[in-house]
C-alpha cells in the first residue's frame, strides 16, 4: 500500500497541474468566495459528542485501491440524503477519481443538496486543492500526514482555516500523532489501517489516543462495523467515527447507519 500511495501522489500532482491549466487559481478563488459559508464540521461533531450522541461521519465512497469496486449501484446524492435522514452528523465525500472512482461533482451536488457539513476526502497536496474544496462547497478538508511534509501540511492547514474550513488531520502511528500535535487543528483522525500490512485494528486508536491532549477531537477511522466497536473506541477516547465501506456494502447505507445508531 505504501507503493500504491506513492503512485497515487504522483498521479495527483499531474492532475493538479492539469486543473490549474484549465481553471486558474484566481478564478477558483472567486468561486470559493461566492460559495455558501462553511457549516461548521468540527463544531457539529463536538456538539453531537457533548450531547452524548454517536457522531458519525458517513462516507460516500464507490471504490478503494485496496478493495476495488465497493458499490456498483452508486447514487451519491441518494446515499447522502439517506445518511442525513438516518442520523449522520457529517458526510465524507470521495473526490479522487483514478483510485476511488470519485468525482468533484459528487461533492458539489451533495454540499448543495444536504444541510450536513461535508468533508472533501482526497489527497491534498497543493493550496489550489484547498481553494477548490471550498469552491465545491466543502466545509472541511483531510490532510494525510503520511503523504505530507510538515511544512506543506502547515501551509495547507492555514489555507483551509483562512477560508473558514476545518481540517481533519489523519495519523497512522505515534510519529504522525506527534507531528499532528504541532499543528493548529485539534480535529485528529486516527486511521486504524496499517499502510504497510493493510491490517485494520482498533488497538491503533487505543494506543494513539493516549498521546492526544484533552482538547483534541478524535475521529476513529476504519474498522468500525458494530456498536461494540463504537463502545470500544469511545472508551479509548474517540468522539467521532468515520465509517464508509461498512455502510456502502449494505443494501441501504442510510438504514445501515440507522441500525448502527439504534
Amino acid at each position: 500500500m505504501v507503493a500504491v500511495l506513492e503512485q497515487i501522489l504522483r498521479m495527483k500532482r499531474t492532475h493538479i497541474e492539469r486543473c490549474k491549466a484549465d481553471v486558474p487559481h484566481a478564478a477558483l478563488k472567486e468561486k470559493a468566495q461566492q460559495a455558501t459559508p462553511p457549516k461548521g464540521f468540527a463544531r457539529t461533531l463536538r456538539r453531537r459528542a457533548a450531547d452524548g450522541e454517536v457522531a458519525v461521519i458517513a462516507e460516500v465512497k464507490k471504490a478503494s485501491p485496496s478493495k476495488g469496486l465497493i458499490r456498483e449501484d452508486f447514487d451519491p446524492l441518494a446515499i447522502a440524503d439517506s445518511y442525513q435522514t438516518h442520523g449522520a452528523a457529517c458526510l465524507s465525500v470521495l473526490t479522487d477519481e483514478p483510485f476511488f472512482q470519485g468525482r468533484d461533482a459528487y461533492l458539489e451536488q451533495i454540499a448543495a443538496a444536504v444541510s450536513l457539513p461535508c468533508l472533501r476526502k482526497d489527497f491534498m497536496l497543493d493550496s489550489y486543492q484547498v481553494t477548490e474544496a471550498r469552491a465545491l462547497g466543502a466545509d472541511c478538508i483531510l490532510l494525510i500526514l503520511a503523504a505530507l511534509e510538515d511544512e506543506t501540511a502547515g501551509l495547507l492547514e492555514r489555507a483551509a482555516l483562512d477560508l473558514g474550513m476545518d481540517v481533519l488531520i489523519e495519523v497512522h502511528d505515534e510519529a504522525e500523532m506527534r507531528r499532528a500535535l504541532t499543528m493548529e487543528s485539534r480535529l485528529i483522525g486516527i486511521n486504524n489501517r496499517n499502510l504497510k500490512t493493510m491490517e485494520v485494528s482498533l488497538a491503533t486508536t487505543e494506543r494513539l489516543a493516549l498521546l492526544a491532549p484533552e482538547d483534541a477531537l478524535l475521529v476513529c477511522e476504519s474498522g468500525i462495523t458494530t456498536r461494540e466497536d463504537i463502545a470500544r473506541a469511545r472508551a479509548a477516547g474517540a468522539q467521532a467515527f468515520l465509517i464508509g465501506e461498512h455502510f456502502m456494502r449494505q443494501n441501504d447505507p442510510g438504514m445501515a447507519l440507522k441500525e448502527l445508531l439504534a
